[in-house]
């Protein structure tokens, strides 16, 4: 399990969501390959790439979760290094922050592991647990929806290029995106904590660089849900559900209670997505709105997609000012 080699070990707790009874956690047990995501230079971008990809992982280990009140939780790593908790805990509001933030620790079990790294066991994370009050969830696509990846490049070479050569500190979020995921998360009463949820077919490798990017560019925090890696090269059948409208249907069953605006692009199958998800969840959406894209033929396809589209209020815009105006009128934000 590599105990002893030159790498320390670390825990990512990846940001999840919950319910007040229901705690559901997903991480990931590996060897600190010490990736420094604020290094620019060519080199240290692909080598800080390389690490990302070439994880060393931690397999079939004990970890123990300690929540604030002290009580413990017990899993174990699967051959990747995967864990996820899913237990049922009443009273779990009551451990959250006034964002709804419940802030937690994870730790090797095992008394050799946690002497190998030289007893540094501790390591943070954290889930959402919205507000009773909540007026509404979001639930956000996070390529060409709110970070330029070049998508719809042809090969998806300006995608891979920004993603491997490009540190996630020097990545330009869309204009007046930030702002208007404020505002959604502040709802119309301006004092809110409305719910945000990031959905993208990214690997969990991308998991601290998306963190980061986010955290750098002012977007308000909230769930990060990704998929493993391998899953990205699994063969897809006219019968595959995308991970993504998995992601959102777990969402929309977790709270049964709670509307959802959703937002994406139309570079790829988003509409699609979001569509089915309206058609088989009728009066859980309040909104979509959809990021256009420099391509002539994926635009043709989404207004004809749409045209007749009366089932939510649906929205095709330019920048983030036609979403916000949208929002004010719809009265989703003050």
């Amino acid at each position: 399990m590599g105990f002893f080699s030159k790498d320390s070990l670390q825990i990512i707790v990846f940001q999840s969501y919950s319910t007040d009874s229901h705690f559901y956690a997903r991480g990931r047990a590996l060897q600190d390959e010490k990736i420094n995501l604020e290094r620019e230079n060519f080199f240290s971008l692909l080598i800080n790439t390389w690490k990302r990809f070439e994880s060393d992982e931690v397999k079939n280990t004990a970890i123990t979760i300690t929540l604030p009140n002290n009580f413990k939780i017990n899993t174990i790593t699967d051959n990747a290094g995967y864990f996820i908790i899913d237990e049922k805990i009443e009273n779990l509001s009551s451990l959250t922050n006034d964002e709804g933030w419940l802030h937690f620790k994870a730790s090797y079990t095992n008394v050799n592991v946690r002497r190998a790294i030289n007893n540094k066991n501790k390591f943070l994370g954290e889930l959402l647990i919205p507000d009773k009050n909540a007026e509404f969830g979001v639930i956000s696509d996070i390529d060409d929806t709110i970070l330029h990846t070049g998508v719809v490049s042809t090969f998806k070479w300006r995608l891979l290029f920004n993603t491997f050569f490009k540190s996630p500190t020097k990545r330009k979020a869309l204009e007046g995106a930030s702002k208007f995921y404020s505002l959604l998360h502040l709802g119309k009463s301006g004092k809110n904590a409305n719910p945000i949820f990031y959905v993208s077919h990214s690997p969990w490798n991308l998991y601290r660089y998306l963190e980061v990017f986010l955290k750098k560019n002012n977007f308000p925090k909230g769930a990060i849900l990704l998929r493993t890696f391998g899953n990205m090269f699994q063969k897809k059948t006219p019968e595959t559900i995308p991970q993504k409208h998995k992601e959102i249907v777990n969402i929309l069953k977790t709270y049964p209670n709670l509307k959802f605006i959703l937002i994406g692009d139309a570079g790829e199958y988003d509409a699609d997505i979001y569509m089915e998800i309206v058609k088989n969840y009728p009066n859980r959406i309040a909104a979509i709105y959809l990021r256009s894209v420099k391509h002539v033929k994926k635009m043709a396809r989404i207004k004809e997609l749409i045209k007749d589209y009366y089932d939510t209020p649906f929205l095709i815009v330019n920048s983030s000012k036609e979403a916000i105006n949208h929002a004010k009128k719809q009265q989703f934000i003050k």
